[in-house]
């Protein structure tokens, strides 16, 4: 098995808020991250996929390809963007870095080609905080 990594830029703003908790208890348990007027970040998004290589190719899938489904199924959508407020498929989440990684996981799931999977991805933050996911 062969694994190819395609890494994506996007900036974003957010807010992690809780609105069932007082203003203070969001203060306390999210700081600066319950700013009321966002915050944001610089994204990057490593999308993992593995495969076994053509023979005519020596690919396991196009990169410019995946890039293209990248883009289209999730960069566009966020690149930006509030993801509180402009992303459909965040909507009604909490927007943790953590919600957002399943969310891309299941806007590119379903765009895989034949014989190519995910099989990680990895989306950065800041350059301390990042998260994994490799599917449920």
């Amino acid at each position: 098995m062969i694994y190819l990594t395609r890494v994506e830029h996007f900036n974003a703003a957010h807010k992690l808020y809780n609105p069932k908790w007082t203003k203070e208890r969001n203060e306390e348990v999210f700081g600066r991250c319950a700013n009321e007027h966002w915050h944001g970040h610089n994204f990057e998004l490593s999308v993992t996929v593995k495969g076994r290589p053509d023979p005519d190719t020596g690919f396991i899938y196009d990169v410019k390809k995946l890039s293209a489904i990248v883009n289209h199924h999730v960069i566009d959508k966020l690149d930006h963007r509030n993801l509180n407020l402009d992303v459909d498929f965040m909507q009604g989440k909490m927007c943790s870095i953590e919600n957002l990684v399943t969310a891309i996981w299941a806007q590119l799931s379903p765009h895989m080609p034949d014989g190519v999977s995910l099989h990680c991805l990895k989306l950065v933050e800041t350059p301390r905080i990042y998260v994994e996911y490799y599917g449920d």
